[in-house]
């Protein structure tokens, strides 16, 4: 996958996770999760699931913890 589109996603995973930040953690990340489940395609979902399995891509706390539980 190409750095433009890893950056599209995980901007677009912090925005869904920003949104749910005021929360409580484990609402939130639920809430950001059950969002990209949603909408985003799983071929989406599996290319942000691979950018944050080979590293610090620059997710936010709640998105990071949400894309844990999309493995």
């Amino acid at each position: 996958m190409n750095a433009d589109k890893t950056a599209k996603l995980v901007k677009m995973a912090n925005q869904i996770g920003d949104y749910f930040a005021p929360r409580p953690p484990n609402e939130a990340a639920a809430g950001t999760a059950d969002h990209i489940r949603q909408f985003w395609t799983p071929k989406m979902i599996e290319e942000i699931v691979a950018a944050a399995l080979a590293g610090d891509v620059g997710l936010n706390p709640t998105a990071a913890d949400a894309v844990k539980t999309l493995k």
